[in-house]
């Protein structure tokens, strides 16, 4: 069935304005995906999925009504609208304007053919496999999971505003689990962009999987990591796990104005080292945390939140910016999908390079630990307290990398290890993720170039 987006959201958004709406909008998604896993040597768990809905939001003295639907009717918009604009008290007509905006998406996705033959999908798997168990007896157990979707949203609002985006992902990973017969430890590597099967001219799967072995059997073989207070470099390989938890949420507006954040009433302060800006960005090309608009319809595009250790600002929605009176929206409102509200999230969030060689870093320092790859963690973001596991890590003596340490784990606080980064390298690498708040996921992208903490607590186990 083919749905006008638009005419419905046009009649929609004056139906919330008839019923004295001070604000409200209607999200409209089709979402396609594909997901497939090979387990134990056998292609698994292949399926294909639709879903069409509409969201809408009616905004009255600033509090939010929510409704959605999947009959896409001028009568089920209408019925929804009538709920939750029960509180009003009033119909009246205006007169509206509704502009359509001009599509971004061209500008940074890669592709938006998705529609490859699931014979090709099912090759990719099976690369992965054969690749991750050719490496020996020691891997025990392999899993590949392959996604793709392709969201086309539609946001028509009481401003007038008509908004269209379309954002085709794919994501690609490998997990491994090897052991000696004493020991188990696990290798994980994953790949993912904004756009299509192009992906794949850049990494093959076989590369995926080379890391996920290699990585498994270099922890099997690590020593035990001591525990104590260390200096630590993150490699910009490592993935920006850290920024995103420690800082990043610490930054949404919606934390910081309810002074749920170390970082709330601090715009104009000394926040980080002057050598740390960051920076979250949603109009990155081919970042998984992209797209041309957010989830309430404006522009995406490059917010910087700390520059050269002050703070600068927040991520705002549209609602928050409403309400604060102290911000404008920065193309951070988003949703999981037409069911869920939209709220201040990051997109491809990360601390801009600087102007050392990660080499130079390494060499100058004497003793310390070096994390190539960060895993899981936990962020009071009231205080910043947080504990990260490190999934690759190696010991650095008089300024070279020698053996892999195995149980790592980092300890700290996210401002006072911003205040203390020493070094930052020239570089940048990108993780990609799912952030999770407030019961909502969305894909995100986590940026990090070489940096140094002089002293920071690590969880060991010797």
């Amino acid at each position: 069935m083919v749905y006008d987006f638009k005419e419905l959201g046009i009649f929609g958004a004056k139906e919330l304005r008839k019923r004295g709406a001070d604000f409200g909008d209607l999200f409209f998604e089709r979402r396609i995906t594909f997901s497939g896993k090979c387990e134990e040597n056998r292609i698994e768990n292949l399926s294909y999925g639709i879903e069409v809905g509409v969201g809408i939001r009616f905004v009255k003295n600033f509090k939010t009504f929510y409704g959605f639907t999947n009959k896409l009717t001028e009568a089920s918009i209408r019925e929804v609208i009538e709920k939750i604009s029960a509180a009003a008290q009033k119909e009246y007509e205006v007169t509206l304007d509704f502009t359509q905006k001009e599509p971004r998406y061209g500008e940074i996705v890669e592709g938006l053919e998705l529609g490859v033959p699931v014979e090709k999908k099912v090759e990719l798997l099976k690369r992965a496999n054969e690749k991750a168990r050719s490496y020996g007896d020691r891997v025990k157990q392999v899993t590949v999971v392959l996604r793709d979707q392709l969201q086309e949203v539609c946001i028509v609002n009481t401003d007038g505003k008509i908004v269209e985006d379309v954002r085709p992902r794919v994501v690609f990973y490998t997990l491994v689990v090897a052991s000696d017969g004493v020991e188990l430890q696990t290798g994980y590597e994953p790949v993912g962009h904004l756009g299509d099967y192009s992906l794949f001219k850049k990494v093959t799967p076989e590369e995926i999987a080379s890391k996920a072995a290699e990585r498994a059997l270099k922890m099997l073989k690590a020593k035990p990591a001591p525990a104590g207070t260390f200096t630590v470099i993150i490699s910009s390989e490592a993935g920006g796990t850290m920024i995103h938890e420690a800082v990043g949420h610490g930054l949404e507006a919606d934390l910081a104005n309810q002074g749920l954040s170390v970082y709330s009433g601090k715009l104009g302060e000394k926040v980080a080292s002057e050598l740390v800006t960051v920076v979250d960005d949603g109009f990155m090309k081919e970042k998984y945390g992209s797209s041309g608009y957010d989830d309430e319809g404006t522009p995406t595009g490059k917010n910087v939140l700390i520059e050269n250790g002050i703070l600068k600002g927040y991520m705002y929605d549209l609602l928050e910016a409403m309400k604060s009176g102290k911000g404008v929206p920065t193309g951070n409102g988003r949703r999981q999908s037409y069911k869920h509200v939209p709220i201040p999230r990051m997109t491809n969030t990360y601390i801009a390079p600087g102007e050392t060689d990660p080499k130079e870093i390494i060499a100058d320092t004497k003793e310390g630990i070096l994390v190539a790859k960060m895993g899981g963690g936990q962020v009071n973001t009231v205080n910043g307290d947080f504990i990260f596991e490190v999934s690759e890590g190696y010991l650095i003596e008089n300024g070279e990398v020698t053996e892999p340490i195995r149980g790592v784990s980092l300890i700290g606080n996210g401002p006072r290890v911003l205040q203390e980064i020493d070094a930052v390298g020239n570089d940048l690498g990108f993780s990609i993720g799912t952030c999770g708040k407030d019961g909502q996921g969305v894909p995100v992208s986590d940026g990090l170039p070489t940096i140094r903490i002089p002293k920071i607590t690590v969880g060991g186990t010797r």
